[in-house]
This record gives C-alpha cells, structure tokens and sequence, in this order.
C-alpha cells in the first residue's frame, strides 16, 4: 500500500473531485444522460487509481490513454463484429486483457470501457470508432491533464518522470 502525505493526499483528493467534476460534464454534453454512468464508471475507476496510487505501473500515463484506448477498439470491434451480444461482451475483457498486454498498456478500468462499447446502448453504438475519441480519449486527457497538475505537489510526480 503506498503512503502519502498529508499534502499528497490533499492534492489527490482535490484533483480527483476537479477530474471527475469535469470529466462528468463533458460527458454528460455528449452523450444521452441515460448512457453516462456506464462512462463514468470507468472514468471513475481510473481516478481511483491515478489519484489514489499514482505511483503504481497500471496508473502511469501510457497505461491510462492506451488502457482506455485498446479497450474502446476492442470493445467496439467486439460489437460490430459478433452478433451475439452476450458473446461480444464476454470476449472483450480477455481480448482487452490480451491486447493490453501485448501493447504495454495494462490500465484495468478499461475493461469497463470495454464492455460498455458493447452493452451501452444505441447511444454509445451510433458513435462506432469515434467512441474512442469522444468521450474515452477525451476523458483519459481529462484525468491525465489533472493528475499531472496535482502531481507537481508530490514528492516524486510519476506523471513527468
């Protein structure tokens, strides 16, 4: 278990509550509010352990973008290509799990993101591809961006090392 400081813990919290208050938000602007805590799961997930354990290897920035990346790719493929839904969903965290590793990437959140492109629903399906972009890129760079910020008041920033 890591510790951290009292100071580290603060800038943690702080940045956690600014990651998920604005990743939240844009979120919530493109995508129907019905289908948003499916996406926020996953952004929330990530926030635990970026903030909460940033010097862990699944929370470094590669791990975080491409994580989420890899398994979005994976997660859509899944449903455009295998009819059974049951099936898709069931195949998107191995294959995650597996294309993770192949590209260095392990960020176990995205296997939330992975089923969500499969399971989420109309809104999340209309978007094919550019549901790696928008909203899972978008809100990695969210969380990242912050935790960079809140990084600067730690002792040893992962983020910049």
């Amino acid at each position: 278990m890591e510790s951290m400081s009292r100071i580290e813990l603060i800038a943690s919290i702080i940045g956690a509550f600014l990651a998920m208050m604005i990743a939240s938000f844009f979120t919530s602007t493109m995508i129907e509010a019905e289908y948003e805590p499916m996406i926020i799961a996953s952004t929330g997930a990530s926030a635990m352990l970026i903030f909460g354990f940033p010097h862990s290897s699944v929370s470094r920035p590669w791990n975080l973008v491409g994580g989420h990346l890899v398994s979005a790719f994976v997660g859509v493929s899944c449903y455009q290509f295998i009819a059974n839904e049951l099936l898709a969903a069931s195949l998107t965290i191995p294959l995650a799990m597996l294309l993770m590793h192949v590209c260095r990437c392990m960020h176990p959140p995205g296997g939330a993101t992975a089923i969500t492109a499969v399971v989420g629903g109309t809104a999340i399906h209309s978007l094919g591809y550019v549901f790696l972009l928008l909203p899972v890129f978008f809100n990695s760079i969210i969380l990242l961006s912050i935790a960079m910020a809140a990084g600067s008041f730690r002792d040893e920033n992962p983020f910049t090392s």
